[in-house]
């Protein structure tokens, strides 16, 4: 919640910033809280915000709150992260919106008190050196996450004990006294806090949590778990409340169980929240028109505002899923149960009705609250199989005239998407297969099946729909949104079309068809897999928000997340919403308390997504294959060298510049290339290049490449390099002197 500061001193630019800095996201109208600014006094606050994002100092925008733009100020809230081998603590902005690795923050020691450990959050005043900057501590932040920790595996030998950091940008390792390891054996997967003492130069911490030996293979899930503070155990009263939940009285809802709804879901899937039906329109003023039905798990029936159940569901904010587990959201008696739309089993649901033309428009919607009974479990290779003409032989007549009816409307949907035109990026998913004794057995890219796009664009068209309702019922909820892409973004994916002689106005208004016409035009060409990665760069994080921007990636003014409640928070606030905006039968809809809470909901709920990340599992399969070569391709140029993917796995690392040869190697931001100053051989975004694997560490998740023949050479000598004063590299890296 934002309060005004009392007693608050005359505002100018340096206090504003400093606000900006402890309030991330606020709005122009809290900024005006914050300084007590009323009436005509608020000029002063317009004037001063919009030198400042003239200035290019913050970005964002109004009414969905302002932040720090991709370079550093003056003042910013830093983390922590780690030390560097001189024992010197390193820091990095909590909010960074450039796509490079920011830039290396040195903070001098405090005047007073200990040195901050590693997590801690403050507030400092940066003053650049060189490429890098010193920060000056003008106060520390109350973390949210409590006490700081480290977590790290234990290395021993001997009466030496050292902890390892799992996170990859730490840069110094730990000292431990065996008093302090609480039993832990060497390679153990630790929990520590710092003591806030040193030893031979090395942070003194001890062992608070044993997590689990590094030779099992599912301690690599747990380093994921436990570095992004992901919650695995329910609390007591949570559970009493799940084993309490009792099926749903049918009587108050729509019998939707004569409907043959069907499921069509991964082959691994570990919930099953959205069924579909489609058939012919029988409305003579709408020929060859389609229904189709939607139904979604009523989760707003047994997870209720206040209660155990949500408060945990809300912390956890999302199911998290790895190759090995799954971490949900609710507990299995909801989520593997009562909440699961079991084939041949009573459900509850919350659906929508919505009717299509012949060419996919949408005609109307209707939502209702309903009980219903899956007719099948499919897969989407089964599904596939049956649109192909090809239905398994078990499978009985109704569920195939169902997905008959489903295929021929999605055909009708395709022709309304093709003119709405999202964003149509080809990003394979990769998947990760384990074997019986819990090892990566395989690592490829997932089949791309027409069935999965039909289960999409339902879903699509059924959140717009929970959107539209709500808006036109006027009750607030929380939108899935995606910014338009930031004018720094799109002046670096300019040079780099620019870079291949490919014309792209900057001046234009840019729409999703934009970057479609380009992807286009790179089908079938060597640029093809790196055009749809740097456009995909080129775009904002989709967040929640309480206030809505649109959806630029899809290309819809208005939409919200509504088919997925038991996996994700906000769709359970968007199914209490339409409980309420529409008067659904219940009295468990969304609380004026919680319409007063949903843009903090929003923030807290998009912070807890994407924290499942597959990387460590990558570095473990690759463990074994060191020194192997590979083909790779560049997908990302920096100062410090090369990011590379390989074509067989998807598995992505780095390829130092030093490894590119004796010569020197200029970075060209604008042509996103490194090139040798004595030879000309240039290593740019897209080329594909040999590589061998130096180096696969399953703790942090990297991988680190070097050119498989060992030295530069003239990779390619074609592409346009701007011409310019070569910067010889600095002879040492700045550090601040000690205070």
């Amino acid at each position: 919640m934002v309060r005004r500061t009392p007693n608050a001193p005359p505002l100018d630019k340096a206090r504003l910033l400093v606000l900006i800095a402890e309030h991330p996201g606020a709005t122009k109208r809290d900024l005006a809280k914050l300084t007590g600014l009323k009436g005509s006094d608020r000029i002063l606050l317009k004037r001063l915000l919009r030198e400042l994002e003239a200035e290019g100092v913050i970005a964002g925008k109004a009414k969905r709150g302002l932040n720090r733009a991709g370079t550093l100020p003056e003042v910013a809230v830093l983390e922590i992260a780690g030390t560097d081998e001189d024992g010197e603590l390193l820091a990095r902005p909590l909010n960074w919106d450039a796509d490079a690795e920011p830039p290396a923050i040195y903070v001098a020691p405090p005047k007073t008190g200990a040195a901050p450990g590693i997590g801690a959050r403050l507030l400092a005043r940066l003053e650049k050196r060189g490429e890098a900057y010193e920060a000056a501590i003008i106060r520390r932040l109350e973390s949210e996450s409590g006490p700081e920790r480290i977590l790290g595996v234990l290395r021993a030998s001997g009466t030496d004990f050292r902890v390892m950091p799992v996170d990859r940008k730490a840069r110094a390792e730990y000292a431990l006294d065996k008093a302090d390891a609480a039993g832990a054996k060497n390679n153990e997967l630790v929990l520590c806090e710092p003591t806030g003492r040193r030893a031979a130069g090395f942070p003194r911490v001890r062992v608070v949590e044993r997590i689990g030996s590094m030779d099992s293979p599912r301690t690599i899930s747990l380093i994921a778990i436990h570095a992004h503070g992901i919650p695995t155990v329910f609390p007591e009263s949570v559970l009493e409340e799940a084993r309490a939940a009792a099926p749903a009285d049918p009587r108050e809802r729509t019998d939707l169980r004569a409907v043959p709804l069907v499921t069509i879901d991964p082959e691994d899937a570990r919930d099953h929240d959205d069924a579909v039906w489609a058939g012919p329109d029988d409305d003579a003023g709408n020929r060859n028109g389609h229904v189709v039905l939607v139904a979604i798990a009523d989760v707003a029936h047994y997870v209720t505002p206040g209660s155990a159940l949500d408060r945990e569901a809300l912390k956890r904010g999302n199911s998290a899923y790895f190759p090995d587990r799954v971490v949900p959201m609710l507990p299995e008696e909801l989520s593997a149960d009562l909440c699961s739309l079991k084939e041949g089993v009573d459900r509850p649901c919350l659906a929508v009705r919505m009717i299509f033309d012949a060419q996919g428009h949408k005609r109307s919607h209707t939502f209702l609250r309903g009980i219903m009974r899956s007719a099948a479990r499919l897969t989407y290779r089964r599904a596939q199989a049956a649109f192909d003409g090809k239905p398994d032989a078990d499978m009985n007549a109704t569920v195939r005239k169902t997905l008959a009816d489903l295929w021929a409307a999605y055909k009708a949907l395709t022709i309304a998407r093709e003119k709405r035109s999202p964003l149509d990026l080809d990003l394979p998913e990769r998947r990760i297969q384990l074997g019986a004794d819990g090892h990566v057995a395989s690592i490829a890219f997932r089949e791309r099946l027409e069935s999965m796009r039909l289960i999409e664009e339902c879903m699509v068209l059924a959140n717009v729909a929970a959107a539209e309702a709500l808006e036109k019922a006027r009750t607030p909820l929380i939108y899935r949104v995606h910014d338009t892409p930031s004018r720094e973004k799109l002046y670096a994916f300019f040079d780099f079309l620019r870079s291949l002689n490919i014309n792209f106005a900057k001046g234009q208004v840019v729409q999703p068809g934009t970057f479609n016409r380009i992807l286009a035009g790179a089908r079938g060409t060597p640029h093809e897999a790196v055009m749809n990665d740097v456009v995909l760069r080129s775009q904002a994080q989709a967040i929640y928000d309480a206030a809505n921007i649109g959806h630029f990636g899809l290309n819809l003014a208005k939409y919200a997340h509504f088919t997925s409640p038991i996996r994700r928070y906000a769709d359970l606030i968007v199914h209490r919403a339409l409980i309420r905006g529409l008067k659904l039968a219940g009295g468990d809809g969304l609380t004026d308390r919680e319409i007063k809470q949903l843009p903090e909901i929003a923030q807290a709920i998009s912070q807890t997504e994407r924290r499942a990340m597959a990387d460590r599992y990558v570095a473990a399969f690759m463990q074994d294959r060191v020194g192997a070569v590979f083909e790779a391709r560049i997908t990302g140029v920096t100062k410090f060298g090369l990011f590379v993917r390989l074509k067989e796995s998807g598995a992505e690392g780095l390829l130092p510049a030093r490894s590119l040869g004796a010569e020197y190697f200029r970075f060209d931001e604008r042509a996103q290339a490194m090139r040798g100053e004595r030879s000309g051989a240039t290593y740019g975004l897209g080329d594909t290049v040999p590589v061998k694997l130096m180096e696969a560490a399953p703790i942090t998740g990297g991988l680190r490449f070097e050119l498989a023949d060992g030295e530069s050479r003239p990779a390619r000598t074609h592409r346009p390099v701007r011409p310019g004063k070569p910067k010889r590299p600095e002879k040492r890296r700045f550090k601040p002197k000690k205070r």
